[in-house]
């Protein structure tokens, strides 16, 4: 057997305290969470909560343990001489190194088989669609009758009773009778619910009982009940046992209740809720009238101010025809006014802008004048001028100075001779007399 913590060597030493918590921790790994069949004996519940016993059978027997918070889930105490099945994990005790059992929960020997059978008959149910949400009925919120399948002697009928008597008394209440536990009850409860669909007397059909054992609820795990609550054309309401009760007709009906008093509060109107209901609605619809009526006074006033004698709009439109031609003729005035110191202005500008052909012609003939004295003037300067340009480029022209006796020396090229250092021998040179010229040879230069 393995196990994720070693057991020490030999030669190691521990204490007492680290060998029980090493055999507790061995012990809870190894071997799970298990069913265990037995006898009670040596019961016993403490003030803590917390019960202690033995579980015993023919040639053995172990210690247990419930703690408090385990033990508040049964609905039903646990006796010396019980035949029982404990849900429990195997663990020791490591104060005083005793073997027990943890206890998880507990049930009556033969209860088992009664669990597997709910557990298989509602996967079977289930996978039909029997569970379905899609095929539940909504109730209806006014129901004009109730059915109740109970028993008539059932403390869960005189609960029903007393909620429907303080939420709605005017409702009418129809039972079905049928037993609710025993050899048989399950056809009556089936027969009932069928009885309740054909007579169709009622709008919504409670099944109950008060709480018990899972023997004492078996006749509402039963495939017959289930069917008819599944095949019943009402809305059928479960309310079978208490809270923590599960049946096979709580799945199936179209709503589950955890009560009896919880199921006829489900499928019954409250009296008070709705009477508060319509109060708040009164008030509300009188405050919407009373709105109404005062937007209505107040549209009726405006009204009743637009409203104007025949006679007196005749006259208010006269006098506003009147003013309409007052205002008319003034502004024909002013706009003939504005046109006729339009036309003034421009008489005036045309006046002001009109030539005096007098003036310009002696103006004309003036210019005239003056304009041939100009020119006179300007050409006896100019032709002044003229003879004294033409004496000085008298003065200044070649051929005078050739006529003295000069000459213009040239080059090859047509460059003027001035420097005898620029002339070398054999070169050609052009001379120009005041009368013609000569082409010359240079012997030598000086």
């Amino acid at each position: 057997m393995s196990s994720s913590h070693e057991v020490p060597a030999t030669a190691q030493v521990i204490s007492v305290s680290e060998l029980n918590r090493l055999a507790k921790t061995v012990l809870e790994q190894s071997l799970p969470l298990l069913w265990v069949a037995g006898e009670i004996s040596n019961f016993k519940r403490y003030d803590s909560g917390h019960s202690y016993f033995t579980l015993k059978d023919a040639v053995a027997q172990v210690d247990c343990v419930m703690f408090r918070h385990k033990l508040q889930y049964l609905d039903w105490l646990p006796e010396n001489g019980m035949q029982v099945e404990v849900r429990a994990v195997p663990t020791l005790y490591e104060a005083r190194g005793k073997f027990q059992l943890g206890v998880e929960t507990m049930r009556r020997a033969g209860l088992g088989a009664l669990y597997e059978a709910y557990e298989k008959l509602k996967a079977r149910l289930g996978q039909e669609g029997l569970f379905d949400e899609s095929r539940k009925r909504r109730l209806p919120p006014f129901p004009r009758a109730l059915g109740i399948v109970t028993s008539p002697q059932a403390a869960a009928l005189r609960d029903v009773l007393t909620t429907l008597r303080r939420r709605m008394p005017s409702l009418p209440v129809i039972l079905y009778p049928a037993p609710v536990q025993g050899e048989g009850a399950a056809q009556k409860i089936a027969q009932a619910i069928a009885v309740a669909g054909v007579r169709d007397e009622c709008d919504v059909l409670i099944v109950c009982r008060g709480g018990g054992s899972i023997e004492d609820l078996w006749s509402f795990n039963e495939e017959v009940v289930a069917r008819a609550i599944a095949a019943c054309p009402i809305p059928v309401v479960s309310g079978v046992g208490h809270e923590t009760d599960f049946t096979i007709a709580d799945f199936v009906a179209d709503a589950r209740a955890p009560t009896p008093t919880a199921a006829a509060q489900l499928a019954s109107p409250d009296r008070a809720e709705l009477a508060q209901q319509v109060g708040q609605w009164r008030q509300r619809l009188g405050r919407v009238a009373q709105r109404a009526l005062e937007e209505r006074m107040q549209r009726l006033d405006y009204l009743t101010r637009r409203l104007i004698h025949p006679g007196e709009r005749i006259r208010n439109q006269a006098q506003h025809l009147q003013h309409l031609a007052s205002r008319l003729d003034s502004v024909g005035r002013r706009a003939l006014e504005s046109l006729s110191w339009q036309v003034l202005g421009l008489a005036q500008r045309f006046g002001a802008a009109r030539p005096d052909l007098d003036a310009l012609t002696r103006n004309k003939d003036e210019l005239g004048r003056r304009l041939q004295q100009a020119a006179s003037d300007r050409l006896n300067t100019a032709a002044i001028q003229l003879t004294g340009l033409a004496a000085h480029l008298k003065h200044l022209n070649p051929q005078r100075v050739l006529e003295r006796g000069y000459s213009i020396t040239e080059s090859a090229d047509g460059a003027i001779v001035r420097d005898s250092a620029r002339v070398t021998a054999d070169e050609e040179l052009k001379i120009t007399f005041a009368r013609g010229w000569a082409c010359v040879r240079v012997k030598r230069t000086g």
